[in-house]
């Protein structure tokens, strides 16, 4: 459904220009002739690909000749983005970047290591005890390669196009989504911004920084979570356009209600993955144009399918079986809480209980390998 509106939208804005006698284009349009395809647009230019991965980051940056990738999506996207870099006649890629060590956005990393010619792999300086970490660990070693750790202020340059470093600005421990490779990328007069997982405490960092973080295009944080986008971050940034990456039904209900109106409330035109598929912009140093029309429904994420019995089924984690509490009534039951934004489980005396919202909060009786078997994390720092 989602590629017949596109082309549906395609041929009626090529209609549309057909009949102009002046050479102004639309805002938006189709730039390719279907949107999984390669684009035709000039070599003069940068193209940002926001490719839908599902419930994920991954982003294709091209600049004339010169090419990057931000994050590759979980780790059953790992092919998937390779053939999208393929449809695009990707050969190498000039700078790799995995935001940060879950699984979401470096789950593919592995994948693009080893079919890609990788000249640079940047990650934060944080490590993960998870196999999606090794996975991509292991294929930089194959390749005789390892991650570096950009700093804040350092500037690279894609072809015509520059990005600059501008987070993390200092360690966060255990909490990795604020550990996340912050960047702002110009073309031009263009500045895209994107910013990982990071939360409102990584986005307070990189304002007390005194970074310029305005931006044409915004990447919404976390999927479009309502842990990241703070109004003060959101009203620096001040974008036109912002995109939010996450898949349809995800069980996290991304992106969030306050999230979706903190940017309308702002006029900010809005693109998302899960509603439209892969969405392309084009910059030509003063413009920019997109291959699809802003969505205008607003909706929040809401858990579908298996994903809406899983959502039902966790808030119902912490009602005991009848009969339980007469058994082994002199043994201590361990409860733990679950914050169900993160998907990570803790000891009801961590530090981040304390911090978490209170709707995202699970209390469960389940023993710590029933959790992990359920797909939660433990916390690295209480340690459950």
């Amino acid at each position: 459904m989602k590629k017949i509106k596109v082309i549906l939208i395609s041929v009626l804005m090529a209609l549309f220009m057909a009949g102009c006698s002046s050479g102004t284009s639309a805002e938006f349009f189709e730039s390719g002739s279907q949107i999984s395809g390669k684009t035709e647009q000039s070599d003069s230019g940068m193209e940002v690909h926001f490719i839908d991965v599902g419930q994920g980051d991954a982003t294709l940056i091209k600049a004339g000749d010169h090419a990057m990738l931000i994050d590759a999506g979980d780790n059953s996207e790992g092919t998937a983005v390779q053939s999208y870099l393929n449809s695009q006649g990707i050969e190498k890629l000039d700078y790799v970047i995995g935001t940060h060590p879950d699984a979401d956005h470096i789950g593919g990393l592995d994948v693009v290591v080893y079919k890609f010619d990788c000249k640079k792999v940047f990650m934060p300086d944080v490590t993960s005890d998870t196999k999606t970490y090794d996975d991509v660990m292991q294929a930089l070693k194959s390749k005789n390669q390892k991650a570096q750790a950009p700093k804040p202020g350092e500037t690279y340059t894609l072809g015509d196009a520059s990005f600059t470093v501008i987070a993390p600005v200092k360690g966060y421990g255990d909490e990795t989504n604020n550990w996340s490779i912050g960047m702002v990328l110009q073309y031009g007069e263009n500045r895209f911004l994107f910013t990982g997982d990071a939360e409102k405490e990584a986005e307070e960092d990189m304002l007390a920084k005194g970074e310029d973080i305005s931006a044409d295009v915004y990447k919404a944080s976390h999927h479009g979570s309502k842990t990241g986008s703070c109004d003060v971050f959101l009203d620096k940034v001040h974008p036109t356009y912002a995109v939010i990456s996450c898949g349809e039904g995800n069980k996290y209900g991304h992106p969030s209600a306050q999230t979706l109106t903190n940017f309308r409330s702002r006029g900010i035109k809005t693109f998302r993955t899960d509603n439209q598929g892969t969405i392309v912009a084009y910059s030509d140093g003063k413009n920019i144009t997109w291959n699809a029309s802003p969505d205008t429904t607003w909706t929040p994420g809401e858990p579908k399918g298996s994903s809406s019995n899983w959502n039902s089924s966790s808030k119902n984690i912490s009602k005991r079986k009848s009969g339980d509490s007469s058994k082994n009534t002199s043994k201590t039951q361990v409860s733990y809480v679950i914050n169900e934004d993160t998907g990570k489980f803790h000891l009801p005396s961590c530090r981040f209980v304390k911090q978490m919202n209170e709707e995202n909060r699970i209390t469960s009786s389940k023993s710590r390998n029933a959790l992990i078997k359920e797909g939660y994390e433990a916390c690295k720092v209480c340690k459950p």
